[in-house]
């Protein structure tokens, strides 16, 4: 009966969920809300289901956190123009798709999220390799063991878990939260 496997699942994900440490979470949510108030750009990217899910999390910086007469997050998913992506990957190589884009947009202090459930895709580990040496500040969210992201990026949110979906429903969950949380406290904030 399917209904035993999907509740097995969902039981699953409360463990991966609770598995991060709240601290990196908490770190993670004074990051953003430094960015919105310093007026600087947010970049996430990610490949197949992280891709997915840092193009939702740039429209829910962009629009889900709007509050009427307060300034908006300047968000930007770099898995997001197809163009680019495949012109940079036949022309440079995939494993500079997001790299070339930072080098044209990222300025000192922008934040760059990457989202990898296995935190070893090389596109990835490139672009915050990158944003590091530039002086981005740099965020990720990974599962698994944690990869090489978990070793370069300043801040790293971990899912302790080796199953894709989970780890991608926790990184997806986890976005959702602290943008509500954003706007939550844009609302409050005088």
């Amino acid at each position: 009966m399917p209904a035993g496997f999907v509740f097995d699942y969902f039981e699953a994900l409360g463990d991966v969920l609770r598995s991060c440490e709240r601290e990196a979470v908490g770190r993670l949510g004074a990051l953003l809300w430094a960015a919105w108030e310093a007026d600087q750009q947010v970049f996430l990217l990610g490949n197949g289901g992280s891709a997915a899910t840092a193009s939702h999390f740039a429209c829910d910086l962009g629009k889900g956190t709007v509050v009427p007469g307060k300034r908006r997050f300047r968000a930007l998913s770099l898995a997001d123009n197809l163009s680019m992506l495949t012109a940079l990957g036949n022309d440079i190589g995939y494993d500079k798709v997001f790299t070339e884009q930072l080098v044209a947009l990222l300025r000192p202090g922008d934040l760059v999220i990457a989202i990898s459930a296995s935190g070893n895709s090389p596109n990835v580990v490139d672009a915050v390799e990158y944003a590091n040496q530039s002086g981005g500040v740099t965020a990720a969210l990974v599962g698994f063991g944690g990869g090489r992201l978990k070793e370069i990026a300043q801040h790293t949110v971990h899912f302790a878990s080796d199953n894709y979906g989970l780890v991608e429903d926790a990184h997806l969950v986890l976005e959702h939260a602290l943008t509500q949380w954003l706007r939550q406290r844009l609302a409050e904030s005088g």
